[in-house]
C-alpha cells in the first residue's frame, strides 16, 4: 500500500515529456499517397493541397460517371418514343426499359459501395495504428489514465461502428436497391413498403451511431475551446449539406474538428489528421460525384414522363447517399479521436 503511494507521488517528477513530434506516424496507406502532402508541419497548407489535388483529379471520374448516365438517358428517350406507338406494348417497354436501367446502374453503383466498404475498412486500420502512438504521447505526458480510458474508448467505437458499416448497412444498400428494382418493374406497393423500411433501417442505423458518439464526446467534455460564431455556422451548413444522410449530425461535432488546428500542434497529429483526409477524400469526390449525377439524371428523365425509370434512378441517388455517408461518419469519428489525443500533448 506505501510502495503504490509512493509511486503515485513521485511519479510526476520522472514523467518524460514526449511531443507527438517525437514519435514517428504510422506512413500513410497506399490509397491515399496520392493526396498526401510532402510536408506536414502545417495543417492548413496541407488541407488546402489535398483539396487541390483532389479537384485536380475529378476528370476521369466525372467522364466515366458521364459516360454511364448519358446511356441511361438514351434508353429512357428511346422508351419515351416506343411506348407512344402501341399501349399495348407499353408495360413491356417499361418493364425492358427498367431492367436495362437497373443492370446498368448497378454495374457502376456496386463499384462504389465496394469502394466505400473498403474505405472504411483501410480508415479503421490506420486507426488502429495511429491510435497507440497518440495514446503513448498522452501517457508519457502523465495523463496514463486519461489516455487509457480515451484509447479504450475510441476502439470501441470504432470497432463498433465499422462492424455496423460493413456488416449492416453495406447488406441495407444492396437489399434497398433490389428492392427498387423490383417495385419500379412490378410496381407491388408491398414492395414499396418494405423498400422503404429499409431505406429508413439503413439511414438511422448510422444515425444513431453517430448521435452515441457525439453523446460520449459532450459528456466527457474531452475537447473543449472558443470559436469565431460565423466560421462555425458556416461550416456547419456546409458539412450539412456536402454529406447526404448524417450531415446535419456531423456539422454539430463542427466545432471539434475546426479547433483542431489550434490543439494539434506536433507532427503526429497534424500527419495523422492530413492522412485520413488524404485516404477518404479521393473515394469521397467519386462516389459524391456519381451521387450527383445520379440525381441530375432523375430530375432529367422526369421530364420524359416514364417515372418508374426515373424513380428508380433516384433510389440509386439514395444508396450512393448512403455510401457517402458511411465515409463521412467514420472520417468525422476518427478525426475528432485524433484531436481529442492531441490536447493532451499539444
Amino acid at each position: 500500500m506505501k510502495t503504490a503511494l509512493m509511486l503515485t507521488l513521485v511519479r510526476p517528477f520522472f514523467a518524460i515529456q514526449v511531443h507527438g513530434s517525437e514519435l514517428e506516424p504510422p506512413i500513410v496507406p497506399q490509397e491515399g499517397e496520392l493526396y498526401m502532402p510532402s510536408e506536414t508541419e502545417n495543417f492548413s497548407e496541407g488541407l488546402w493541397y489535398i483539396i487541390k489535388t483532389a479537384i485536380g483529379n475529378i476528370s476521369p471520374e466525372l467522364t466515366q460517371a458521364a459516360g454511364v448516365c448519358l446511356g441511361i438517358v438514351g434508353i429512357v428517350l428511346l422508351v419515351a418514343l416506343l411506348k407512344d406507338f402501341s399501349k399495348e406494348s407499353q408495360r413491356t417497354v417499361v418493364l425492358s426499359a427498367v431492367i436495362s436501367v437497373g443492370v446498368l446502374m448497378l454495374s457502376a453503383s456496386n463499384s462504389m459501395i465496394h469502394l466505400a466498404a473498403d474505405t472504411v475498412l483501410g480508415l479503421s486500420d490506420y486507426s488502429k495504428l495511429l491510435m497507440p502512438i497518440l495514446a503513448t504521447a498522452l501517457a508519457a505526458q502523465g495523463g496514463t489514465t486519461s489516455s487509457g480510458a480515451l484509447y479504450t474508448g475510441t476502439a470501441l467505437f470504432n470497432t463498433i461502428l465499422v462492424t455496423l458499416l460493413t456488416k449492416l448497412v453495406v447488406p441495407l444498400i444492396y437489399i434497398f436497391i433490389c428492392l427498387s428494382i423490383a417495385w419500379a418493374a412490378v410496381g407491388e406497393e408491398t414492395l414499396k413498403n418494405i423498400r422503404d423500411f429499409v431505406k429508413w433501417l439503413m439511414t438511422w442505423s448510422m444515425k444513431i451511431a453517430l448521435y452515441v458518439f457525439s453523446g460520449y464526446m459532450g459528456i466527457t467534455k474531452i475537447v473543449n475551446g472558443a470559436i469565431d460564431a460565423s466560421t462555425l455556422r458556416a461550416t456547419k451548413l456546409a458539412i450539412s449539406g456536402i454529406i447526404p444522410v448524417v450531415g446535419k449530425i456531423i456539422s454539430e461535432s463542427a466545432e471539434s474538428i475546426l479547433i483542431s488546428a489550434d490543439i494539434v500542434k506536433n507532427g503526429v497529429g497534424v500527419y495523422g489528421l492530413l492522412a485520413i483526409l488524404s485516404v477518404l477524400i479521393g473515394p469521397f469526390i467519386k462516389i459524391g460525384i456519381q451521387y450527383l449525377l445520379f440525381k441530375l439524371t432523375a430530375a432529367l428523365c422526369n421530364i420524359f414522363g416514364v417515372k418508374q425509370v426515373s424513380g428508380l434512378i433516384e433510389d440509386f441517388s439514395k444508396a450512393m447517399a448512403a455510401a457517402l455517408g458511411m465515409i463521412g461518419i467514420l472520417g468525422a469519428v476518427l478525426m475528432i479521436s485524433v484531436v481529442c489525443f492531441m490536447k493532451g500533448v499539444s
